[in-house]
């Protein structure tokens, strides 16, 4: 009966979006203005939930520290609609408000996720920008806005050399490297004024939470490529053989 249910609000694609959904930043927006117009009042909340969780998740995998944010925002509206009242009348205020909260929170995270643009840096540099931020905000000191852009897309730049960190998550000895040059780049940066660990520490946080899920992105697109290559070989002879025509031009060139 619930599966009717969706199907004939059109939401049923909405029950079985997860990480691997494509395009998920258009088809949220989609999926939740379907969902604002369904008529289950529980379900919708639900489908909600798991639409933004699934969003807020793929978001955290790139800026640690707003996607913490946003969970928590999505936790608490959660809690408020498991604690609503018995009384039927007041639930459904609830229920509404809630669901209503949900939809201008998804609003929130798209809208967060194109703000890198306004400053003039990249998505992910955005991410770098937030945590160095938040800790000048959190630990009380000033550090002027145009060096923080240079600083950000600096760390983010080390961060993704990855013929220097190869195998970091495996490796204690590459970690640490990793970690003593940040320390490095945010010393010549005068970033803090004032030497914390605690500074440190979040913004090594965020550089392995990166590193993490952009070597997952770089195996998955690996993997990838090789099945291409297995089920039509022909393609994987012509790219063997323009790389072989790069270097005799490249010899040609230099020799």
């Amino acid at each position: 009966m619930l599966q009717q249910a969706l199907q004939s609000e059109g939401v049923e694609e909405v029950a079985q979006v997860n990480a691997n959904t494509k395009d998920l930043d258009l088809l949220s927006v989609e999926y939740m203005a379907r969902l604002e117009k369904l008529e289950l009042p529980n379900t919708k909340v639900k489908l909600m939930e798991k639409l933004l969780r699934t969003v807020i998740n793929d978001f955290k995998k790139v800026n640690k520290i707003k996607g913490v944010d946003f969970t928590k925002r999505l936790n608490a509206l959660v809690t408020r609609y498991n604690d609503r009242s018995d009384n039927a009348i007041f639930a459904q205020e609830v229920l509404d408000e809630v669901a209503k909260q949900m939809a201008e929170l998804l609003k929130e995270v798209n809208k967060e996720k194109k703000s890198f643009k306004e400053l003039g840096i990249t998505y992910e540099e955005k991410a770098f920008y937030d945590i160095l931020k938040e800790i000048a905000h959190k630990f009380g000191f000033e550090y002027p806005e145009d060096k923080l852009l240079t600083l950000s897309a600096d760390v983010k730049k080390m961060v993704d050399d990855k013929s220097k960190y190869t195998d970091w998550t495996n490796r204690s000895a590459i970690k640490a490297e990793l970690q003593m040059d940040l320390i490095l780049i945010l010393a010549k940066h005068g970033y803090p004024p004032v030497p914390q660990d605690d500074v440190f520490k979040e913004i090594f946080e965020q550089a392995e939470n990166f590193k993490k899920y952009n070597s997952v992105d770089d195996e998955e697109d690996s993997t990838l490529e090789q099945h291409v290559y297995k089920l039509y070989p022909q393609q994987e002879e012509e790219r063997m053989s323009g790389m072989a025509a790069e270097d005799r031009v490249e010899y040609n060139v230099t020799r």
